[in-house]
């Protein structure tokens, strides 16, 4: 049998005083360059947050393909409780442009919802990120708190 040590490590991704993420558009500005490195995957990341909803760091759950980014609640809480995360946000991209939330995505935001209620981490978000000539809104992103479903 094989026993492991698990570690967390931080790396610096921005210098300077922390903002609140207190609106869509303040996650999306957060989470730029996140998507970069494979824009034509999908990826979900959590943010983890202060009690005051400042950005503590974000950290990648998972890369999936084209079109969809498998996530479970376990993933996603992982690195909240590690961390000590008074709250969550999660952002994940659509490859496509469009942000428009698939059933999957209503789902698993559900499922999250739960279980951070459980947990006592309240997930303040669930944000797609797209663009905004693919958004039929014009926009370039669907948050899931706006639309009523946080």
């Amino acid at each position: 049998m094989r026993i492991y040590e698990a570690k967390l490590s931080f790396h610096l991704i921005q210098e300077g005083p922390a903002e609140p993420v207190s609106n869509p558009a303040k996650i999306v500005e957060y989470m730029r360059g996140g998507f970069d490195e494979l824009p034509l995957n999908e990826m979900l990341y959590v943010i983890i947050l202060d009690r005051r909803n400042k950005p503590m760091g974000r950290h990648r759950v998972t890369i999936g393909t084209a079109t969809s980014a498998l996530a479970h609640p376990r993933e996603v809480f992982r690195i909240a409780v590690a961390s000590s995360a008074a709250a969550i946000v999660v952002v994940h991209n659509h490859p496509s442009g469009d942000p428009s939330p698939s059933a999957a995505d209503v789902q698993i935001t559900r499922l999250l919802k739960d279980g951070g209620r459980t947990l006592e981490i309240a997930l303040l978000d669930h944000v797609i990120i797209g663009n905004p000539t693919d958004d039929p809104l014009g926009r370039g992103y669907y948050s899931f708190r706006e639309a009523g479903i946080l």
